[in-house]
């Protein structure tokens, strides 16, 4: 395997591997902002590998992750939730100008893909909204997306992904899913993601990655229940033959040996690290899978010699306590105070951002096996001579068996445990 891209071949694909929403915004960027599809493909060509779909809550983040993929040669992911947009100063219309503007202050030559994480369905009237709002994420510099439905009834779920399709540029990289992730109700099953892209399939959608509820939840957990790989091979093999990917949500937290096992045994290559990320940057002491450690009366413990200053964290937590914020709710403390954070001085900055390097690489080169997967990014861009490396799936399914009729009938003989109404699915 080529450990390095040719000077020529990123030159080459910069011309011919950026998306059109990507040169239209930046006209004379030299960064390489691609479709989440090219990095799938570099992870299913290297194999048994993924890389980190990182959800930077703050800016610092970004450039602690881009520097960790540089170093490691590995194609990546920068993303963001539709909901952590309402708490984070990154958000969907924003971050691809900040993706774009790191990779060029810091002379990044690996490709990026943006990232519109769990953009989130729970009714008609969401998917309603969701066709004027997703041609505007786009418009932003979004590269790829996850369509969310997965707290609506299975039907439910599928028409909406049908719905919204046209909306979705068809060289982007989509992501679907199954299941919902924080769900207490119930783990995905092998029925449930056979309908779902079975019916897909159908009308000729051809999602880049599944996203289930195989076991694990967002956020920095305290048990070590975390993901079920045997039940993630289940399912990944029952839609081997319709050309998927995984994407493993809920990383933060989860042991090491098992992330190597997804990475390993599934088909998954993508694998979202959120909350482990915003904990080190603050500096707070966390394991070596990114788990908090919390002291005797359950608050999150403080390195003195680490992230932010000992007084700005001061600060946070008064204002997280005058919140009534704990654990997790903690990451609404981004938005409030991203200008003090960048208002500190450059080397309590560099240190936050080293942080996250440091993590990052261990995950790309120790875990993820994603270890210069660059080059067969841009290799994959050369093969397609284009931005659009085209669909892994091909035509199976009979439409005629998944009308919005039959889809209603499929969908009623699901045994599908139902979502709790009180519980909380935000990212």
């Amino acid at each position: 395997m080529v450990s390095k891209a040719s000077s020529s071949d990123f030159i080459k694909a910069l011309e011919i591997g950026r998306p059109p929403n990507i040169k239209k915004l930046f006209p004379n960027s030299k960064a390489l902002i691609v479709s989440g599809k090219v990095i799938d493909r570099a992870m299913r060509k290297k194999s048994a590998a993924m890389t980190i779909a990182a959800n930077v809550r703050g800016s610092v983040l970004i450039k602690g992750v881009l520097r960790a993929a540089q170093r490691a040669n590995a194609a990546v992911i920068i993303e963001i939730a539709k909901s952590e947009s309402t708490y984070c100063p990154i958000n969907l219309w924003n971050i691809a100008t900040h993706v774009d503007a790191v990779c060029n202050e810091l002379g990044i030559t690996i490709p990026v893909a943006v990232h519109a994480d769990h953009y989130g369905l729970k009714s008609q009237a969401d998917v309603e909204a969701a066709k004027v709002e997703i041609p505007t994420l786009f418009d932003a510099g979004i590269t790829s997306i996850a369509i969310d439905a997965s707290h609506m009834p299975d039907d439910k779920n599928l028409l909406a992904n049908i719905a919204l399709n046209p909306f979705i540029p068809k060289w982007a990289g989509y992501e679907t899913e199954v299941g919902e992730i924080k769900g207490k109700a119930g783990l995905s099953t092998v029925e449930e993601a056979l309908f779902l892209i079975q019916g897909l399939n159908a009308h000729r959608m051809y999602p880049d990655w599944i996203a289930l509820n195989n076991g694990t939840t967002h956020g920095i957990e305290a048990s070590d229940a975390g993901i079920q790989v045997e039940l993630t091979k289940q399912i990944h093999a029952a839609i081997d033959k319709y050309g998927l990917s995984g994407a493993q949500h809920g990383t933060s937290g989860n042991n090491s040996d098992r992330l190597r096992r997804i990475a390993k045994e599934t088909h998954t290559t993508k694998a979202n690290v959120a909350t482990a990320l915003q904990m080190i940057s603050w500096g707070v002491k966390v394991n070596e899978y990114g788990n908090a450690f919390l002291d005797k009366d359950g608050q999150f413990i403080k390195l003195s010699n680490s992230g932010i200053t000992d007084p700005l964290w001061a600060e946070m937590t008064a204002y997280a306590q005058s919140k009534s914020l704990k654990g997790g709710d903690y990451k609404k403390l981004n938005l409030p105070f991203e200008i003090k954070i960048l208002a500190q001085p450059r080397e309590v900055r560099e240190n936050m951002a080293s942080a996250v390097e440091e993590f990052t690489f261990g995950l790309l080169t120790q875990v993820f096996n994603a270890k210069d997967t660059a080059p067969l990014a841009i290799e994959a861009i050369m093969k397609a001579g284009s931005y659009d490396l085209g669909p892994k799936g091909s035509p199976i399914e009979d439409p005629n068996e998944w009308t919005e009729e039959k889809i209603t009938s499929k969908a009623a003989k699901i045994n599908r445990t139902a979502s709790d109404p009180h519980a909380d699915y935000s990212d």
